[in-house]
């Protein structure tokens, strides 16, 4: 035997010391590669929209209540199907409100005990008991193995589980019993969880989705251009941490700054009403899509804080593009093209009148240099995001979890676009003074994103990878915007809407062709036979488009959970679920809110389209982790070989 090969398996010995141990673990992982492959459930787009994302992560985009109706469709009702799925969705909530419309709350609690029980057995099915011990509550781990592993049809036992579940209610345990059962259930109809990108911006609460997925089970994240921007601010780039507030401010949501992270905004808001006190901000009134209610006083307020960041914004961005001439992006030094006597600016050859001539900030012989008060309040926003223990703690499991791109299970996952030329050859930038395209260029803004948040604070391979984190959120060959330009100084101060067009990159139009997709596909060293998952564009479902291109090798599934996309896309976006027997999209109407659903059972209405049928069920074996536990079997056959050869010696 090759003594390194035998090194390695003197290692493997101490996990595994005799030949009977080691026999036990090769027939426990190929038991385990004929289970059925578990549930992996895409989401995107989420955008701080906690409610609807928290009823779509508890019913598992539809499949709680499928697995009821599985269970008790012969003997429940439509309304009671519903009232068990609420209570399994919300238990604490939903338990209290059932008991006072009941006359005999233990006959109530057996009842829903026993279904309850039924449902959680037949969800833990396809999976080993250790795996279904590790997911159950600590203060019921006991109890449930008892309930789940065994035969109520045996007369001997049925006795002594009846026993059980009545202790359970006299002791006055029932409703905890009850919770826990229903997180358990939700814990096992979803195995892994995919987020493909942008928790940030828009919605009032990504904060609260980043608690939740920090306690998920099981999950991956690819990054979206708002999480960039999130994660570049947090690093300490002024530039991205202007934009976050910018967009903030927009959004009437600077509350996520202010009550969620504890970043105190109070020096903008002191400088914004001394330079701005006497100006209407007419062009940066905040956008008001929820109808939350304000008083002109606020409003007017923010609107001059928004104005105040804005310009800043634009100061900041100024010195990165001359920094880097390889990011060719000239066109985006709009403070040049400003005739400041006359109010006009030029525009790409052609001059238009400023809608806002108001720029008491603004040297124009040298317009990025910010004014000492400008300097000094970015300083404060550097240190109060960089301090901020909660922002850091998100940001540092973004990184940890995240990344630009992601293959799995025969897919591919990412954000954004894949950069094309208009012939469909991969686009190229240079970074580092070397040009990539493709998955090596998603490789190299991975590399450099990751050291925009750990090299050290000053030096220049830090300024370097903030500067292309920023660009990640704007740049042209940029796979996480994907445009050619952003247009936010003319959306602020040109009326002409012409000058707002952002060409989007021509990959948007190329992904709908099956050749595109395979060429992909092959970049990133999967088969053909793969889809690519796609989350950041909202589909319009409205105007006729479906989010099923390519013959169904690639899925948009921008998950439109922002209220301000539901005009566009018609609907509240697709989630993707990929079982054992397939790939099925599924499309949700808009979420009213959490105590509607509480109260009334109005669940997101979802409809579920099958994309692929397997011919026969995929099982663990033909997994990317199932691959893994293949190889692990085939080293420990190494191992059993190598006590029954003599190699080596049994340890008892």
């Amino acid at each position: 035997m090759d003594q390194n090969e035998l090194k390695y398996l003197r290692l493997l010995a101490r996990n595994y010391p005799t030949i009977a141990k080691t026999a036990t673990e090769i027939t426990n992982l190929e038991a385990i590669l004929n289970l059925p492959k578990g549930t992996e459930h895409f989401l995107s787009d989420i955008h701080g929209e906690y409610s609807a994302f928290e009823q779509v992560l508890r019913n598992g985009s539809g499949v709680v209540k499928r697995k009821i109706r599985d269970c008790f469709s012969e003997e429940m009702s439509d309304s009671e199907i519903n009232t068990l799925a609420t209570l399994v969705y919300y238990p604490e909530q939903k338990i209290d409100l059932l008991l006072e419309e009941v006359t005999d709350p233990c006959a109530f609690y057996k009842d829903t005990l026993f279904r309850l029980v039924e449902l959680c057995q037949y969800v833990s099915s396809k999976y080993t008991r250790s795996k279904v011990r590790k997911a159950m509550p600590e203060d019921f781990a006991y109890i449930l193995e008892e309930l789940l592993h065994e035969n109520y049809n045996e007369d001997d036992k049925k006795l002594y589980y009846e026993e059980i579940l009545e202790s359970i209610i006299e002791l006055d345990r029932a409703k905890e019993f009850i919770a826990a059962l229903s997180k358990l259930i939700q814990r096992l109809v979803v195995d892994h969880l995919h987020v493909v990108g942008d928790v940030y911006d828009r919605g009032p609460y990504p904060d609260k989705i980043m608690d939740t997925l920090m306690n998920y089970h099981s999950l991956d994240f690819q990054w979206g251009n708002h999480d960039m921007l999130w994660m570049g601010a947090a690093a300490g780039s002024e530039v991205c941490l202007a934009n976050v507030v910018r967009i903030s401010a927009r959004y009437l949501n600077l509350d996520i700054l202010e009550d969620s992270y504890g970043i105190s905004l109070r020096p903008l808001a002191l400088f914004a009403d001394a330079v701005y006190g006497d100006d209407p901000c007419e062009f940066f009134q905040p956008k008001n899509e929820e109808g939350l209610e304000y008083s002109n006083a606020e409003i007017t307020q923010i609107a001059r804080m928004h104005k105040a960041i804005s310009i800043i914004q634009f100061k900041l961005e100024g010195p990165i593009i001359d920094r880097h001439p390889e990011f060719a992006m000239e066109s985006r030094k709009v403070l040049d093209f400003i005739d400041y006597e006359r109010g006009e600016i030029n525009l790409k050859g052609k001059t238009y009148p400023l809608l806002d001539q108001n720029f008491p900030t603004i040297d124009p012989e040298n317009p990025y240099a910010l004014t000492k008060e400008e300097a000094e309040i970015i300083q404060k926003l550097v240190a109060s995001f960089k301090n901020c223990e909660r922002l850091q703690k998100h940001i540092l499991f973004l990184y940890s979890k995240g990344s630009m791109f992601l293959t799995y299970n025969g897919n591919l996952l990412y954000h954004g676009c894949i950069p094309l030329n208009s012939d469909g050859s991969f686009m190229e930038l240079e970074l580092h003074g070397k040009k990539y395209a493709g998955k090596d260029l998603f490789v190299q803004f991975e590399q450099i994103a990751r050291e925009g948040y750990f090299r050290n604070a000053g030096t220049k391979e830090k300024e370097y990878a903030l500067d292309v984190t920023w660009y990640l959120w704007t740049g042209p060959v940029s796979s996480l915007f994907g445009k050619s330009e952003m247009t936010t100084f003319e959306r602020y101060f040109v009326a002409d809407k012409a000058t707002h067009h952002e060409e989007k990159n021509p990959y948007y139009k190329m992904r709908n062709e099956p050749e595109t997709c395979d060429m992909i596909l092959k970049e990133f060293g999967l088969e053909t036979c793969g889809h690519i998952i796609n989350g950041h564009t909202p589909v319009k479902e409205g105007k006729g488009e479906s989010p099923i291109k390519a013959n169904g090798k690639m899925l948009v599934i921008d998950g439109g959970f922002s209220p301000a996309y539901h005009k566009t896309t018609g609907l509240a976006g697709y989630t993707l679920l990929f079982n054992s027997y397939g790939l099925q999209l599924a499309s949700h109407q808009p979420f009213t809110s959490t105590e509607e659903a509480i109260k009334n059972e109005t669940d997101i209405l979802s409809t579920r389209q099958v994309i692929e049928m397997e011919i026969e069920r995929k099982r663990v074996r033909d997994t990317d982790n199932g691959q893994e536990l293949v190889r692990q079997a085939e080293e420990l056959k190494q191992l059993l070989n190598a006590y029954r050869k003599g190699y080596l010696n049994e340890h008892r």
